[in-house]
Parts: structure tokens; sequence; C-alpha cells
């Protein structure tokens, strides 16, 4: 197991130095190639994982064949598709990577044990649920109901991460904009004094 998932485990203050421990053996490293699925749509939703390192995209395809992204999550986030992941029911949605990704996963009879063995994972699953659901409120407070520029400005300032490491393509999907509108907003935005 990487220090890098150990220290986050630690520093959720939930679990103890054999608590960490004893989890490690159900999660098993998994390296996605930037394009590769974790989960796709219609699949059964059989694992819940951790991203050492990389990037990953969660997307529908709507009935015209077009990606509608509804998140990312990047180094030291949990993914899956959990509603679907808790109900072992197939996926609504597709995650892909998005960078070439090193992901710590468990599947769905390990992550039963750990919860029966360990009492803490509750606690840290409880966490990344609440996380979930204020980065889905985040997103539909941040992105309904405006204007390209007024989003582009909030991702600039809020999330820049996503300038830097998410295409163009996938940014104004997430956005629910055109690539035009998104790179007309960037002109805008960046676009040099003129006078």
């Amino acid at each position: 197991m990487t220090d890098i998932f150990e220290n986050y485990l630690s520093s959720t203050g939930e679990l103890s130095a054999g608590e960490i421990n004893f989890s490690a053996q159900f999660f098993k490293s998994v390296r996605l190639k930037k394009g590769d699925f974790f989960i796709r749509e219609d699949e059964s939703c059989r694992y819940v994982g951790f991203i050492v390192s990389g990037a990953v995209k969660a997307y529908a395809i709507d009935k015209e064949g077009k990606e509608n992204i509804t998140c990312f999550k990047f180094e030291n986030e949990f993914v899956t598709s959990f509603s679907e992941f808790i109900t072992q029911e197939k996926s609504r949605r597709s995650i892909r990577a998005i960078e070439d990704s090193i992901i710590y996963r468990i599947n769905y009879p390990d992550y039963q044990h750990l919860l029966c063995q360990v009492a803490a994972w509750n606690s840290v699953i409880k966490s990344v649920m609440e996380q979930e659901y204020n980065q889905k409120e985040r997103y539909l407070l941040n992105y309904n109901n405006r204007s390209a520029l007024d989003k582009y400005r909030h991702v600039l300032s809020n999330e820049p991460k996503l300038v830097q490491r998410v295409t163009t393509q996938d940014l104004a999907s997430y956005l629910g904009i055109t690539q035009r509108s998104l790179t007309r907003a960037k002109g805008q935005i960046h676009r040099p004094n003129v006078l």
C-alpha cells in the first residue's frame, strides 16, 4: 500500500495504525491508462477506489450520444458510483481516466467484510459520502443558471485544477456549455488590456 493512501487514512483521525495496516490487504492497485474505464455505464458497479495518482471523469451518455460530465476526481479522493455500488446495481454513469492513473480499489464483498471488521471505516465512508454530497451541492449552486463567463470565472477562482488538467471539451461538458462559449469566455478573461 502506498504512503499516499496510508497518509490519507491516517489524516481522517478515524483509523489506528493497526486498522490501516489490516485494511491494506483488501485494496488492490490497478493502473489505468488515459481513456481506460474504471466503471462502465450499464455494467455492475463492483468497486470503490482511491486515486493515488491521476484523474478521472464521471459522465453519462445522453440520447444524442453526447457525454454529460458530472464530476472530476483527482488524487486523494475516493471514486465510484456510490448509490449503485451500495445497492450493487448497474452504474448509471461511466468513470474513465483522463490521465494515466493509479487507483487502489476494493470490491463489494471485501468492502462489506472491512466494514464489519473495522467499525471506524463507517465513519470514513460517512465522511466520503458527505464530501460527495457537498461537491454535488456546490456544482448545482455554482454552475446552474449562470452565464458561460460566470461559470468560467468561478472555475478559475475556486477549481483552478480543472483549468490546468482537464481538456476544453471536457470542461465545457462539465459546465454545461459549448466549447465555443468556453473558448469565448477564456478569451474575454485572458485577453490583454488594449488601450
